[in-house]
């Protein structure tokens, strides 16, 4: 493996065909300064990198929970806790104690995950970071088939992300567990009428865990949830079993094919209509299955369709990656519009409006920085 490194700050670069620290640059050439500057930002990059990947094995093997319960400690009282082997546990404390996320004694020869990161790389609230950062080695794995689609276009399909659903209920699940009920639901005005009793579908739901929710919390409502891969929806009702529920049902279906009409007081999507192959139709279905007084609630990510308003967005280089190494190349594999995760706020309002709504509001919350929730009326 080769190894890049950034000259020391007072490093001199001046090869024989290279311009002198008196004269001006090259043209296309970037100053002395300027090349440390991009040099040190791509290592870092690489580094960064590299520790997320560490990080999503902290999380999956459950060694930064394992660490939250433990003094300091050796890397052997460390694996024995967690079941796991030595050698390699010792291996990662020592990739995360560079990170900074965890105090290493020499000459006590302990680790002890810090205090102030422990809150973000443990738990099961949506606070737990670490499990994100699993999502890093997802897109990672899929990179080279993606280099394919570049050259061939078309786009891989949601079989080639076999960790696809386990990561996305993973991450989504604490979101909904912690403000589903509480804060999202309350933006669409209609929790009155669901603990009265309506009729209730998420659509793209995935393994189903929002759908649950709301099912356990309103018992009087009806709720369906609908979704094209039969693994989730297997998951779904396991779940729904699981908590005894009565009142929730799991179809699998391609929503292009519709999901009735006037059959719903309440549908609900959670980042489940950019990667769609076809969008607009899907939208379109969505109103045509409202009744004429329902309401939409569509759950995306925060973002502008314009590039240029999203350069400020400290995750944004996530949201486009995210999307061209999953959603984009998803509904392109279907033949779709290939929209993206960042296909923005912009022209999902305009898609909601030529889909037939014509009141079309965006929410925002505090503790959900990453989604807009829009809140949809014929």
């Amino acid at each position: 493996m080769s190894t890049i490194q950034a000259p020391p700050a007072d490093t001199h670069i001046a090869p024989a065909d290279r311009a002198t620290d008196t004269d001006e640059p090259r043209v296309g050439e970037p100053d002395q300064a300027t090349a440390e500057q991009v040099v040190g930002r791509l290592v870092q990059i690489l580094n960064d990198g590299s520790i997320a990947v560490l990080a999503g094995i902290g999380h999956d093997t459950g060694l930064f929970d394992t660490m939250a319960g433990l003094p300091p400690a050796t890397s052997e009282q460390i694996a024995d806790a967690a079941g796991l082997d030595e050698r390699y546990v010792r291996e990662w404390l020592g990739g995360v104690t560079t990170a900074g996320f965890v105090e290493w004694d020499p000459a006590a020869r302990t680790f002890a995950l810090c205090p102030d990161h422990a809150p973000f790389l443990t738990g099961t609230g949506p606070d737990n970071l670490a499990r994100t950062l699993c999502v890093v080695s997802m897109l990672g794995s899929a990179a080279p088939r993606i280099t394919e689609v570049f050259r061939t276009g078309g786009g891989l399909h949601y079989a080639d992300y076999p960790e696809f659903h386990h990561r996305q209920a993973a991450d989504s699940g604490p979101v909904q567990d912690a403000y589903l009920v509480e804060a999202i639901l309350p933006l669409t005005g209609e929790v009155d009428r669901l603990r009265a009793g309506i009729e209730v579908a998420d659509l793209a739901c995935g393994q189903g865990h929002a759908a649950n929710l709301m099912a356990r919390a309103f018992p009087a409502s009806r709720f369906t949830g609908f979704d094209f891969e039969p693994e989730a929806i297997a998951a779904a009702r396991a779940e729904a079993a699981a908590w005894g529920l009565d009142n929730v049902s799991f179809e699998v279906r391609d929503l292009a094919e519709g999901v009735g009409t006037a059959a719903f007081d309440l549908l609900t999507v959670f980042d489940g209509i950019h990667d769609q192959a076809d969008p607009a139709g899907v939208l379109s279905h969505v109103a045509a299955a409202l009744c004429p007084d329902g309401t939409f609630l569509m759950a995306d990510i925060d973002a502008s369709s314009h590039l240029e308003n999203n350069l400020a967005i400290p995750w944004a280089g996530f949201l486009y990656t995210i999307s061209t190494v999953h959603c984009m190349s998803v509904s392109l594999a279907q033949g779709g519009a290939g929209l993206g995760t960042v296909w923005g706020v912009e022209l999902a309002e305009q898609m909601l409006h030529e889909a037939g709504f014509t009141s079309v509001v965006q929410h925002r919350l505090e503790q959900n920085p990453f989604d807009v929730y829009v809140v949809c009326r014929r």
